[in-house]
């Protein structure tokens, strides 16, 4: 009699087991999202390796992860047409890490206001390098949004 209970009470189980798993298979996936990391560069030729350093993480991030970037303040001075090719240590070069990040699609934005306090304007901006818009810094993800600052 003990070990009927057993296999009754072993059977019961199995069979609710097998009952939520099935139940659990019908649920629709939820859409995993992936974050975006928002990187913002403020310093330019003026400070070679945190410029590049910015670069590099962004290359890296962009693996798995959405990425913008944004120049602002001295920053923007690497984004220009006539921007000096900046290196630094073991890093690839500025212009090289830039077209690198362009043709993975990676937006890179430069600061209308401190383009004009430059003197300049949007069409100084390198091939492919855009004026920022607002909106771009909250579309470029459906993910949470982590910021970097350079």
């Amino acid at each position: 009699m003990k070990n009927f209970l057993a296999a009754a009470i072993i059977l019961s189980i199995s069979l609710a087991f097998i009952s939520c798993n099935q139940q659990n298979q019908n649920l629709p996936k939820q859409e995993v999202l992936k974050d975006g990391v928002f990187i913002h560069i403020s310093h330019g030729t003026d400070d070679p390796h945190r410029v590049l350093m910015a670069l590099s993480l962004a290359e890296k991030m962009s693996s798995d992860k959405d990425v913008i970037l944004y120049f602002d303040i001295t920053g923007i001075d690497v984004v220009l047409k006539d921007s000096p090719d900046i290196t630094f240590s073991h890093f690839a070069s500025s212009k090289a890490q830039i077209k690198n990040l362009l043709n993975k699609g990676i937006t890179i934005m430069a600061c209308p206001g401190c383009l004009k306090a430059a003197g300049k304007s949007p069409e100084d901006l390198a091939e492919g390098i855009i004026a920022a818009d607002k909106d771009k810094f909250f579309n470029f993800t459906k993910g949470r949004i982590l910021t970097i600052d350079y």
